[in-house]
């Protein structure tokens, strides 16, 4: 039941961002409304983040674990035993980073993507790094890389980047990268790395199927230290790239020839976003696996409360999709413990009533 106590928490951060939706929609878009509404979504993150540090299937007191949290660094302080605490500051900690960084790339490069192909049912999957990097993870799997250091998650990130290189290589006319064509390179990319996967899976043994599905469906649960900070490099480069080309971002929305119009060398633009989001996608989705409606839905939401305009749109996607995925591990972590269910299974369950609500106020 625990973590019923816990979507509580994240529906009343949303209001509390809702509630302020005029504030944040009307009005030219300054640095210190920037500032103003990331600072009240890396507190709804950081609240978010401390109540999936105190919820777990092992029984440890919320209270306790707080005042460990608090004051455990004090010599004497501790009020936890080695073991709990172990599972306080080694498991629970790194994983709910882990699944911030992951969460907030998927956003960040949704975004981008939504904005650059100019099609609302972009995700950071679309030109088929998730399905190259579930290539490389599933080969991985059934010839035990896990037992190397980066084993699976090299595999899978090497195999998305090749496969970036295809898109953009099949994709390029005459020096230049269409947007539907571009598209229709990734989907049939995509649609061909779906059948070497079903292929795959088929001539697995029983062994090996349930990591392949659990890495299908997202499986944040051997988060390390080394791939936290792998993870969070390529973030942190990606999104001063993608605010880099705000302004242009929001003129190419607006359409190609204006954009020219107005300055902007908009191949080059689309050039350097497109690398910029595909590599952040690629490193998420090879250290924690294929995890839907993330980069979907919370562009979406934050375009709808916030605006449209870019400056402000990446850093507020970014910071509440890692409070949002931060929050659907907690859940996936919990709700059926011992056992443990894939974070994209609870994604799913979140993302498609509300992206079928979305549709429904769009053509209603």
């Amino acid at each position: 039941m625990l973590p019923y106590f816990f979507l509580p928490l994240l529906f009343l951060s949303f209001v509390a961002v809702f509630s302020s939706r005029s504030d944040m929609t009307q009005g030219p878009v300054t640095l210190s409304r920037v500032l103003r509404i990331s600072l009240l979504l890396l507190l709804v993150l950081v609240a978010v983040s401390l109540m999936a540090v105190l919820i777990g299937s092992a029984k440890i007191g919320m209270l306790s674990a707080l005042r460990e949290l608090l004051f455990g660094w004090r010599e004497g302080s501790t009020v936890l035993a080695p073991e709990e605490r172990t599972i306080i500051f080694s498991i629970r900690i790194p994983r709910v980073i882990f699944a911030g960084i992951v969460g907030a790339s998927l956003s960040l490069a949704g975004v981008v993507f939504q904005a650059l192909l100019r099609n609302p049912l972009a995700d950071p999957y679309i030109l088929g790094v998730s399905g190259g990097a579930a290539v490389g993870a599933v080969i991985g799997i059934l010839v035990g890389a896990g037992a190397v250091p980066f084993g699976i998650s090299g595999l899978a990130f090497a195999v998305s980047i090749l496969t970036i290189v295809l898109v953009f290589g099949v994709a390029r006319t005459r020096g230049e990268m269409p947007s539907n064509t571009l598209l229709l390179a990734g989907v049939i990319v995509n649609s061909f790395f779906t059948a070497v996967i079903m292929f795959l899976i088929s001539t697995s043994g029983l062994t090996e199927l349930r990591s392949v599905m659990f890495w299908l469906m997202g499986d944040l649960s051997l988060a390390e230290g080394s791939e936290i900070m792998l993870t969070g490099l390529f973030l942190a480069a990606g999104f001063v790239v993608c605010f880099r080309y705000a302004k242009g971002l929001n003129l190419i929305v607006t359409g190609e020839e204006t954009a020219l119009q107005l300055g902007v060398d908009v191949e080059k633009t689309r050039k350097q976003l497109l690398v910029a989001a595909s590599l952040v996608t690629a490193v998420a989705v090879s250290v924690s696996g294929t995890i839907g409606f993330v980069g979907l839905i919370i562009p979406h939401m934050m375009r709808m409360l916030l605006g449209s305009d870019h400056r402000l749109l990446l850093p507020a996607s970014m910071l509440f999709g890692g409070a949002f995925l931060v929050a659907a591990d907690t859940v996936a972590r919990t709700v059926a413990a011992p056992s443990e269910l894939p974070v994209g299974v609870i994604t799913a369950l979140c993302g498609a009533p509300y992206f079928i609500h979305l549709l429904r106020r769009k053509t209603l």
